[in-house]
């Protein structure tokens, strides 16, 4: 998984060492030519063996927690499964790369047709190298397109896919004019390029970039340049990289104040700005947009889940439940599961909206669009119900 690390001390207490998750996910797929290779084929009424890599047996609490509801997703995603049988065959991995790649030889040479998981990219990476001979595909839980390729696939939600579905929101609403701030890390520099493509994508003009130090007295430092950046390229948007468990509280009270606020200025995020639910409270978020999963489909997920577990989902839960959902439609269908059938170009329904997976292991996911009023989440666009064709 691809995570901001929260170092920055925030100037409200009360959203101290909180970390946002942000989380998309897939289902059914359609069917479609196979077009390319890699992966074994599945028979009509054959049991598939699915080998799920989850961070079981790490002393991260936390961690622990979430490899369970990993599992637990991909159980209940198994048993919705209608006429489609999956060997589930769960292999832990302590959350290091060395056990994740002894994991996956281990389910390979159970007789494993696909890996779902693991969790963090080093890990995923190791996974994929050591299966790249064995005509395995893995669909990992990280977001870092950086690993994606080859048999590596991750089904986290993008940058790319979030700065794509803002920008062209933006400049659908009259925006042509997109400064960046982003931290001078590598998600930071990561989110910069994403947001840079999609505005320039988009006909739009990029109006400056201004990077910061990830420290309180990085931020601090910045704002007087972002200001000047802003008038000097006459900015009409502010697209911030910042998530609440980093800079953005600080940058929600200090650009207002700095004369760049939300009656001036249009603020954009690349992160989910409804959680925690204490983000909504911040005075300069009021008016920003953000981009976030179909809420619909979420809610749908979470109930269901909670009633099964007595516990809502950890928000990257719903990334196990799609991985092990698209195996069975596919096979459901009498795919296989090579390259070609999961990069099908109408990609699959998931139980937080649409997605696909791409030909360069990223993937493209379906988003609302939303703002936040006087502490409430509004739907300004609703996400995309498919890409196109036909579908299940």
């Amino acid at each position: 998984m691809f995570a901001v690390p929260a170092a920055l001390r925030k100037p409200i207490a009360r959203l101290a060492a909180l970390v946002v998750l942000v989380a998309a996910a897939a289902c059914a797929p359609v069917p479609l030519a196979n077009t390319g290779g890699g992966g074994g084929g599945v028979s009509r009424g054959e049991a598939v063996p699915v080998a799920l890599l989850v961070p079981h047996g790490t002393a991260d609490a936390q961690v622990a927690s979430l490899a369970r509801d990993l599992e637990a997703a991909a159980r209940l995603a198994v048993s919705d499964l209608g006429g489609v049988e999956i060997d589930l065959r769960v292999y832990g991995t302590a959350g290091q790369p060395a056990q994740a790649q002894q994991a996956a030889l281990n389910a390979v040479a159970d007789g494993a047709r696909i890996i779902i998981g693991p969790l963090h990219a080093s890990s995923a990476n190791a996974v994929a190298v050591a299966t790249a001979d064995r005509n395995i595909n893995v669909l990992a839980f990280s977001n870092n397109p950086t690993i994606a390729g080859g048999n590596l696939f991750v089904l986290g939600q993008t940058f790319r896919t979030t700065a794509d579905r803002l920008a062209s929101y933006a400049v659908r609403q009259g925006k042509s004019r997109i400064m960046t701030v982003h931290s001078d890390n590598l998600a930071g520099r990561l989110g910069r390029d994403a947001i840079a493509n999609a505005v320039q994508a988009e006909g739009a003009t990029l109006a400056g970039s201004v990077s910061y130090e990830f420290s309180q007295d990085g931020v601090v430092n910045a704002v007087p340049e972002i200001r000047t950046v802003a008038e000097t390229n006459a900015a009409d948007a502010i697209f911030l990289t910042a998530n609440t468990a980093g800079a953005l509280p600080l940058f929600s009270q200090m650009l207002p104040e700095a004369g760049l606020g939300p009656d001036r200025m249009q603020y954009i995020g690349l992160t989910r700005w409804d959680t925690p639910p204490q983000t909504l409270e911040l005075p300069g978020v009021q008016g920003g947009w953000f981009a976030l999963p179909d809420p619909a489909r979420s809610a749908q997920f979470a109930r269901r889940f909670e009633a099964a577990q007595g516990n809502p989902p950890h928000p990257i839960a719903g990334l196990a439940y799609d991985g092990i959902a698209a195996v069975g439609a596919l096979a459901k269908a009498g795919r296989g599961l090579t390259r070609g059938d999961l990069t099908q170009p109408a990609g699959f329904q998931g139980v937080n909206g649409v997605f696909r997976l791409l030909p360069d292991g990223s993937n493209a996911r379906g988003l609302a669009v939303a703002t936040i009023t006087d502490g409430t989440v509004n739907i300004l666009s609703p996400a995309p119900q498919s890409f196109g064709g036909a579908g299940f």
